[in-house]
C-alpha cells in the first residue's frame, strides 16, 4: 500500500535488518554493517527483533521485505546498490511495495557530474543508480555513488519506513547517520545500559549466581561469553535517561553483590589497556615468560600501550622518579611500563631463566616443568632478567587425571607434557573421559609471588593460548595491580 500523507505517524517501536550480498553467505566478508545499525538502533530505544543475511536473489530478497513490512516499523537493506546486474534491492523494494523505477533526471545529472570530476566518462550501467520510486525519498552519499533511499509505505493502517544504505561500511554509516537517522522518527524511550565484566567463572555459574535476574523484561540482564570472561549487561529502557538509570539501579546492586569479586571492569573497558595505564599510573615495569600463551600476552599489551601512547591517554610516571609526561611512555630504548618478554615454546627453554635466581631461591631438583614451583620461580627470574618490578610467567599445561592411578611421572600426580592430541577437542578413546588441562600462572612482585591454577577442558591450543593470556591480565589486576 502507498504511503498517504494523513497516516497517522508513532515513533519506530520495532526492526528488522537485511545484509544483502552473496559474499555475506559464502564467509568471504562479515556483516560488520548489521552489529553496527543494531548497536546504534538499541541506544535510540528501537527493539531489533530480526536480522538476516540474503544472497544476490531477487525472489528470496523480496520475500524478506515483504514478511519484515508485515511484523516490523523499519526495514534497513544494506548492500546491493552497485550498478551491476547481481545488484537487486533497487528492483525488490519498488516490487514489494507496488511502484515502478524511474530514472531520476536530478540523480543522473549528479552521477555524471561526479564521474566528470574524476576525469572519467560514466558507464551506461551506472545509470541505474539514478532510479527511484515515487514514494522514495533520496538519501545524498557523499563518499561514494550509490544513493540510499527512505521508503515510506503502509502496511495494516501503520506507517512503515524502508532504508536502503550501499554496503562498504564507511558508505554506510556516514549515510546512516547524516541522511537516514535525521528523517526518521525514533521514540522518545530511552536505554541505559551497564556491563559488568567478568573473568574466572564460567557463564553458567554467572546464570547461577544471578538466579532469576535473568528472567525479567526492563530492566533485564543478559550474560555473554568473550574472549576476556564473561559479560553480564543490564539494561532498562524508559522515557528519559534519568527514569531508565533509576529503575536500573536496584538490578545493578543485586548485579553487583551477585557478581562479587569476579568483576574487573565496567562497560567500554579493556582488559589490556586497565593494565597499561594502571603499571603507567604507578610507575612499574613489567617482565613476561609465556610458555603456552605463545606471545598473546605480549602482543595485547603492546597493542594497549601503542594505542594509548597514540591516543595521548596514557599517564605515567616515571620510576627513576624524574617525573615523567604524557606521551613518554615509550622512547627509544624501550623504556616505559613493558620491560620485555620471553617466549619460549618448550618447557626446556624457559628453564634457561632459572640462572636468574640468586642461592636461596634455587629449586629442589626433580620438580617437573609445569609444577607451581617452577613457575613461580620464573615469574621472580624474568622479573630480575629485565630489572622490573612485576614479573609474570605462564607456564605449560599438563593433564589432570580424576583417578591418581592413572597419572603420569609428576609429583603433582600429572603427566607434564599432552600430547596435541589430548590438547585437542574429541573424546578419549574407549569412551573414556577426557582428563581436564591444568596450567600455572605466577606473578612476582615486591615480596610477593602468586600463583594461579587454571583448570582448562581441551578445546584445542588456540582457545587454551586466549585463555591463559587473558587469566594473566585478570591476575595482575587482581594482585600487583589492585
Amino acid at each position: 500500500m502507498r504511503y498517504e500523507p494523513d497516516t497517522p505517524q508513532a515513533p519506530i517501536e520495532s526492526a528488522e535488518l537485511i545484509s544483502v550480498g552473496t559474499e555475506l553467505l559464502l564467509g568471504e566478508i562479515v556483516d560488520t554493517n548489521s552489529a553496527y545499525l543494531a548497536s546504534y538502533l538499541a541506544g535510540r530505544g528501537v527493539d531489533v527483533l530480526w536480522s538476516a543475511r540474503v544472497g544476490d536473489n531477487e525472489r528470496r530478497i523480496r520475500h524478506l521485505i515483504e514478511q519484515a513490512l508485515d511484523r516490523s516499523d523499519l526495514v534497513v537493506l544494506g548492500g546491493g546498490l552497485g550498478p551491476t546486474d547481481d545488484d537487486l534491492t533497487r528492483d525488490t523494494v519498488a516490487a514489494a511495495v507496488g511502484e515502478d523505477q524511474y530514472v531520476d533526471a536530478g540523480l543522473e545529472r549528479w552521477l555524471r557530474d561526479h564521474f566528470a570530476s574524476t576525469g572519467r566518462a560514466m558507464p551506461e550501467r551506472n545509470l541505474q543508480q539514478a532510479r527511484l520510486i515515487p514514494s522514495a525519498e533520496v538519501l545524498p552519499n557523499a563518499i561514494g555513488t550509490a544513493p540510499g533511499w527512505l521508503v515510506r509505505t503502509v502496511r495494516g493502517g501503520r506507517r512503515r519506513y524502508i532504508v536502503t544504505l550501499p554496503g562498504p561500511p564507511r558508505e554506510l554509516k556516514r549515510m546512516w547517520e547524516e541522511q537516514a537517522v535525521p528523517r526518521l522518527p525514533f521514540p522518545t524511550a530511552l536505554i541505559f545500559t551497564r556491563t559488568y565484566k567478568t573473568n574466572g567463572v564460567g557463564e553458567s555459574l554467572v546464570a547461577e549466581r544471578l538466579g532469576d535476574l535473568t528472567k525479567a523484561a526492563n530492566p533485564s540482564v543478559a550474560t555473554y561469553a568473550k574472549r576476556d570472561g564473561v559479560h553480564v549487561r543490564v539494561a532498562a529502557k524508559a522515557p528519559d535517561l534519568e527514569t531508565a538509570m533509576a529503575a536500573a539501579r536496584p538490578v545493578m546492586e543485586a548485579v553487583e553483590k551477585a557478581l562479587g569479586e569476579s568483576v574487573w571492569g565496567l562497560d567500554g573497558d579493556e582488559m589490556p589497556a586497565l593494565v597499561v595505564r594502571r603499571l603507567a599510573e604507578r610507575g612499574l615495569r613489567l617482565a613476561v615468560a609465556e610458555g603456552v600463551s605463545g606471545g598473546l600476552l605480549t602482543e595485547l599489551l603492546e597493542e594497549a600501550l601503542d594505542a594509548a601512547v597514540r591516543g595521548g591517554r596514557l599517564e605515567t610516571r616515571d620510576p627513576r622518579g624524574s617525573g615523567g609526561q604524557d606521551g613518554d611512555a615509550v622512547d627509544a630504548h624501550g623504556e616505559g611500563p613493558l620491560a620485555g618478554s620471553v617466549v619460549a615454546w618448550r618447557p626446556e627453554t624457559m628453564r634457561t631463566l632459572l640462572p636468574y635466581l640468586t642461592a636461596l631461591q634455587r629449586l629442589p631438583a626433580g620438580l617437573e616443568a609445569a609444577a607451581a614451583e617452577v613457575v613461580a620461580a620464573i615469574a621472580v627470574a624474568v622479573r630480575t632478567m629485565f630489572a622490573a618490578d612485576v614479573g609474570i610467567a605462564i607456564g605449560y599445561p599438563y593433564l589432570a587425571h580424576d583417578d591418581p592411578g592413572q597419572a603420569g611421572a609428576s609429583a603433582a600426580g600429572a603427566q607434564a607434557r599432552p600430547s596435541e592430541d589430548e590438547i585437542a577437542p574429541g573424546a578419549a578413546g574407549g569412551g573414556r573421559r577426557r582428563p581436564q588441562l591444568r596450567l600455572e600462572i605466577a606473578l612476582s612482585h615486591g615480596d610477593v609471588t602468586t600463583t594461579q591454577t587454571l583448570t582448562l577442558p581441551p578445546l584445542g591450543r588456540g582457545w587454551v593460548r586466549e585463555r591463559s593470556a587473558f587469566s594473566g591480565l585478570n591476575l595482575l589486576l587482581r594482585s600487583a595491580l589492585r
